[in-house]
């Protein structure tokens, strides 16, 4: 077996162990059986975000199965920059299950809050408000290393990018809910990485 087949393996067994966790705690957050007004996010974020999500995902997977299939988009880098890419992508599905189980039902794919919402400020919310993004972030820059592809490398940035315009809006929702609660939060944490002094109440 040679690099480029170990590395794929790599981020294939990372892939199977995380995915399902995240499945899971989708489907248990739907439990509710609660109608979201994904509209709230706006029209360019609902037009945009996801089917550019859904072009990263496509290129991973395409990567995957058959990773001649996306030769077009491949860059040469070293070995050891790519292996740096697996350690990147596992510490990132780890924030990603930390993430999820922190959040537990109030999980939402969009900026509206759950009836029975709650603010979470324990494991990885205790640094920052978006960890969940933050984790995204990681695993683009991971994958994107293992597979020594620019396009899924472009995609990534350009869908975290637009997330992180759309936590503007989630944002002004989470104070409307939660008022000077979050505000005292906001002044505390980072929104994707660790606040070091300062305050960061602009949502």
């Amino acid at each position: 077996m040679n690099h480029d087949q170990t590395l794929r393996l790599a981020l294939l067994t990372i892939v199977l162990i995380v995915f399902p966790v995240g499945l899971y705690h989708r489907i248990r957050s739907q439990a509710t059986h609660e109608s979201l007004d994904r509209w709230q996010e706006g029209l360019f974020i609902l037009l945009t975000l996801r089917p550019m999500g859904l072009a990263m995902m496509a290129g991973v997977i395409a990567y995957l199965i058959n990773p001649a299939s996306m030769i077009w988009s491949s860059v040469s880098l070293p070995v050891w920059l790519r292996w740096t890419g697996v350690v990147v992508s596992a510490s990132a599905g780890v924030l990603w299950m930390w993430t999820f189980r922190r959040l537990g039902t109030n999980l939402t794919d969009t900026v509206v809050t759950r009836r029975e919402h709650t603010l979470v400020t324990t494991g990885p919310y205790r640094w920052v408000r978006h960890p969940f993004y933050t984790s995204l972030a990681l695993f683009v820059l991971g994958t994107s290393l293992i597979a020594a592809n620019w396009f899924l490398l472009a995609a990534g940035v350009v869908f975290f990018a637009l997330m992180v315009v759309r936590t503007r809006t989630e944002e002004q929702k989470l104070l409307a809910r939660f008022g000077h609660e979050y505000r005292e939060y906001m002044a505390r944490t980072g929104r994707f990485v660790p606040k070091i002094g300062g305050t960061d109440t602009a949502p």
